[in-house]
């Protein structure tokens, strides 16, 4: 069925203003919506390593008000709009959205042109949102069982800072930082030529480029930021480490790889198998461990994509009184079975399956299509690659997945982090 199936092309066009800011326009009436997506390249693996957390924090920040927007202001006039809208931050991006009624694009495009041009940094927002962190850090790690394992496998797998640090960043850092500090990270990396613009939905395209120079066309660029390496050596940093969690109700364990970057064949070749191994009630380690043995409360595993050097992980919370190390050669015996015997045609057909389904519930939403076409124009410079890249997924063959396995899963360069609850040590 898969090889057969043709999804029709997403009308995509796209244009830059005189500032450097990259427009991208996908027209689609099918629901009287819009979704504004700005995407801005700078994410923690832009941070100093005597300043980070910056990236995060402007995630605050943004929402602090600006030259014709009150303090909390964005979100009331979405919320009275009838819209939907949030940010969030990533080693690769920060990002900001918004869904609205079609007639209120010019108020999405207002709101974030205004911040764009004029947010207000200024000492009281700065402590204020400095304050907001440290209680989101507190909240969301520090007193959240396994809430640190995902920073610290990390730092396991990364041997460059530039990859290795958490988006949240150092507490210690941020009270360090000066008005100054920030204004200068707001300025380097806020500016229109460092963003992407991405409008998808009901819209007239005559109409938003009037309305996008208006608001936008008179902001102005900046030098470009710092040129970035987020090279690494093929071993892992470290390949094992305890960590006690004073909060684990459970023992745990995480192993993660370091994998090629996204986009290449390496790359969809491992986020295959990732979805055969542990994606959904059938995949290979759902059905061995919690529903076979029934060995483990809780069994995860993600793709961490980047544009530099990305990871794989898969980790398990087992059931009381369960081994670990038994666990463990559960997930291992399978990646040899990949990398010796290759998936089973099966396996792969339900994979496409699966593959078409997820392509067309991204279509299926404005702002889920958004966000999809920033991503491939910042990171990528093609928006147009929404369009295609669901054929380079169905082009892996078995024979590719087999091989990546073999090169990338199937050995000792792999980080293990083992999380021990109190007096289990």
């Amino acid at each position: 069925m898969s090889e057969n199936f043709k999804l029709p092309p997403l009308h995509i066009e796209e244009y830059k203003l005189e500032n450097g800011l990259r427009v991208v326009l996908n027209h689609d009436d099918s629901v009287p919506v819009v979704a504004v997506a700005v995407y801005y390249d700078v994410g923690s693996r832009n941070e100093r390593e005597d300043r980070t957390g910056f990236a995060h924090l402007f995630e605050h920040m943004m929402f602090q008000g600006s030259e014709n927007v009150p303090k909390a202001g964005h979100f009331q006039f979405i919320m009275k709009a009838g819209g939907t809208m949030n940010g969030t931050t990533s080693s690769e991006r920060t990002n900001y959205y918004e869904t609205l009624p079609a007639n209120q694009l010019p108020l999405a495009l207002w709101l974030e042109s205004d911040r764009m041009r004029s947010l207000a940094v200024t000492q009281e927002n700065l402590d204020n949102q400095r304050d907001a962190v440290k209680e989101e850090k507190r909240l969301r790690y520090d007193n959240q069982p396994y809430g640190n394992i995902f920073d610290l496998i990390n730092q396991m797998i990364y041997k460059n800072f530039t990859n290795a640090h958490s988006t949240i960043g150092s507490m210690d850092h941020l009270d360090a930082a000066t008005v100054e500090d920030v204004q200068e990270f707001f300025r380097i990396y806020y500016a229109p030529n460092n963003a992407v613009l991405v409008i998808s939905g009901a819209f007239e395209a005559e109409t938003a480029k009037d309305l996008i120079e208006k608001y936008f066309g008179d902001i102005p660029s900046q030098p470009l930021p710092p040129a970035l390496d987020v090279s690494e050596p093929g071993e892992v940093a470290e390949t094992y480490r305890e960590y006690e969690d004073k909060l684990a109700p459970l023992p745990a364990f995480i192993i993660g790889w370091k994998i090629p970057p996204r986009r290449t064949k390496e790359f969809y070749a491992l986020y295959l198998i990732g979805k055969i191994l542990y994606d959904g009630e059938s995949s290979r380690l759902y059905q061995k461990l919690v529903k076979g043995e029934e060995s483990v409360v809780q069994l995860f595993g993600f793709t961490d994509e980047r544009r530099g050097p990305s990871s794989i992980f898969i980790g398990a919370i087992p059931k009381p009184e369960k081994d670990l190390s038994k666990i463990r050669e559960v997930i291992m015996h399978e990646i040899n079975d990949v990398a010796v015997n290759g998936v089973k045609p099966s396996e792969m057909q339900k994979l496409h399956n699966n593959l078409l389904n997820d392509t067309v519930r991204v279509r299926q939403s404005s702002m889920a299509r958004a966000q999809s076409i920033a991503e491939y124009a910042l990171y990528d410079g093609d928006p147009t690659l929404i369009n295609s890249e669901l054929d380079e997924l169905l082009a892996i063959t078995p024979e590719d997945i087999q091989q990546a396995v073999a090169n990338y899963l199937n050995n000792e360069n792999r980080a293990l982090l083992d999380v021990v609850t109190v007096g289990k040590g």
